[in-house]
This record gives structure tokens, C-alpha cells and sequence, in this order.
């Protein structure tokens, strides 16, 4: 029996991330790429993952890349050309439908902080609800995949959202956040880096993690306390919109106006305590921001 697991999303942060730590851990990989060609999947190659060419918008590709795989990453992004499309969750269904047929018997997927909350559309615009939707049925599509091991990931807030270029700053700038969260709320930001740690643990105890439902974060903390923190370890200034409105008239995307209106009085559910109650890397802001210096 084949002992690989198969990592979509690996030219992406969190797959990459995922494939690395994975190698790291002595576990074979294989990962799904449209081109394998790119930059970023020959490093991935260099470091002795498979490469397996393939598509989650073409079914047929996937069932040569799941053949004999152990266990399967799963992540899925949104159209950002149309962030109104169910492009997520139709490519979830088919990947969920194509790990069934091939009887992997472990997935781990990866969500978001909340996923599963019941948005009030009216007042927080069309976009939060459709993404946080988006999101619960992905989930449920990876679920009905019946594996004997299913582990959801809800990473909150990337902490490498902070490293320019980022839609958390403003178009050219390295340094002028441009966002419209409240900045006195503290928010939960999670390290790429930890949300591979906690697939690889999954994957290295199926029993453990099966049907743990784990919401992701290293840190809460404030965007005022962020970019202060930022600010020194860096030597550089980070600075903050003056208010919402300020960020509004710079620029903010209405989308952005919506999300981070919702999660300054609905912050996301995710705490570094849950982590740590399995055992698993927590890394600050600050540890973060020092690592990448």
C-alpha cells in the first residue's frame, strides 16, 4: 500500500507550507499542480515532492493523482475574478467526490476561523455571507467524502498577510496598512507556517484528529498593538489609517469594508489555547515577525 499523501494547493502558502512540512516529517508527497513548470513547483520538486499534473475543474486528472494516496490536503480558494461564484465549493465537490471513488481513506482540509456562522447578510453586505457560506459547504462536501479520517483546519488572519506586497496595504507601499477593521480590537493571526504543523500532525495520527474540528490562531492581538510590535522588531514605521473612513476615502475595497466591518464586532473564534491543547507550535506576532526580518 502506497504510503504518499497528495497536497492540492502546493504552489499556494498554505499547500506549500503543508508539502514542506510534510518532507520535513519524512512523509512522501505528491502534489497536484496545474503547471508543473512554475518556479514554485520545481522548488517543491527540488525538495523531493512529486509532482502529479492535474486540475480540481478537471475530474478526470484526479483520479491517476489520488490512486493509492493515503491521505489528501485539501484546500480550495476563491474566483477573485467573480467573488460572488460557488467556484469553491464545486471544486470541493469534485475533489471530495474523486478522493470517495479512489477510497483515501484520510483528508485533511483547510477552512476558515468561523466557517460555520450564520451571517446577517442585510447588515453585513452580500460578500460576508456568501464567503463564510462558501466555506460551511466546502466543509460538508470533504466530510461526505466518508474518509475513515476527516480533520477541518480553520486558520484565522495570515500573519504573512503583513509582509508587502498584501491586500493589508495600500497598492505601492510597504508600509501604510490600509484596512478597515476597528484597530483597538484584537484579532486572531495565525503563521502558515503553524497551520502545517497542525495538517502534518493530523496526518501523522489519523485516529487523534479524526473529526476534530480546530480553529486556528497564535496570537490575538490588536492592529494597533500589530503594528507597533511590527514597527520596532522591523526598524521601520507601519502605520494605520487615521480611522474607517480614512481607509474608505484611500481606497479600501468594498469587499474589505464588509469582512473586516463584520470581524471588528464579530472577531474570529480561534485562540492560541486551542492549539496548544494538542500539542501543537504556537507562534506569536512577534516570533513571526522576527523569523521573517
Amino acid at each position: 500500500m502506497s504510503d504518499f499523501v497528495l497536497v492540492t494547493g502546493a504552489t499556494g502558502q498554505q499547500g506549500g507550507a503543508v508539502a514542506r512540512a510534510l518532507v520535513a516529517a519524512g512523509t512522501p508527497v505528491h502534489a497536484l499542480v496545474r503547471d508543473t513548470g512554475t518556479d514554485k513547483a520545481r522548488a517543491l520538486q527540488e525538495l523531493g515532492v512529486r509532482l502529479v499534473q492535474g486540475d480540481l475543474d478537471e475530474p478526470e486528472s484526479l483520479k491517476p493523482a489520488l490512486d493509492g494516496a493515503r491521505g489528501l490536503f485539501s484546500v480550495q480558494t476563491p474566483d477573485f475574478a467573480n467573488l460572488g461564484a460557488d467556484t469553491e465549493i464545486e471544486r470541493a465537490r469534485t475533489l471530495a467526490a474523486a478522493a470517495a471513488a479512489a477510497g483515501v481513506p484520510q483528508i485533511v482540509h483547510t477552512s476558515a476561523s468561523g466557517a460555520t456562522r450564520t451571517i446577517d447578510e442585510q447588515r453585513w453586505g452580500p460578500f460576508v455571507g456568501h464567503a463564510f457560506r462558501v466555506k460551511t459547504l466546502t466543509e460538508d462536501a470533504l466530510r461526505e467524502a466518508g474518509a475513515g479520517s476527516t480533520t477541518i483546519l480553520r486558520p484565522s488572519a495570515f500573519m504573512e498577510n503583513f509582509l508587502a506586497p498584501s491586500y493589508f496595504y495600500a497598492p505601492g507601499s510597504t508600509e501604510k496598512v490600509l484596512v478597515g477593521y476597528d484597530i483597538d480590537v484584537p484579532q486572531a493571526f495565525i503563521a502558515v507556517a503553524d497551520i502545517a504543523s497542525a495538517a502534518a500532525a493530523a496526518f501523522a495520527d489519523p485516529q487523534r484528529f479524526d473529526a476534530v474540528e480546530l480553529e486556528l490562531a497564535g496570537d490575538r492581538i490588536s492592529l494597533r498593538h500589530a503594528a507597533a510590535t511590527l514597527s520596532r522588531v522591523w526598524g521601520r514605521p507601519i502605520t494605520l489609517p487615521a480611522s474607517r473612513d480614512a481607509a474608505i476615502a484611500d481606497g479600501l475595497p468594498e469587499v474589505f469594508q464588509q469582512s473586516q466591518g463584520y470581524l471588528s464586532a464579530h472577531p474570529a473564534p480561534a485562540f492560541p489555547e486551542y492549539l496548544r491543547a494538542f500539542d501543537l507550535p504556537v507562534t506569536t506576532l512577534e516570533e513571526w515577525a522576527r523569523g521573517v526580518a
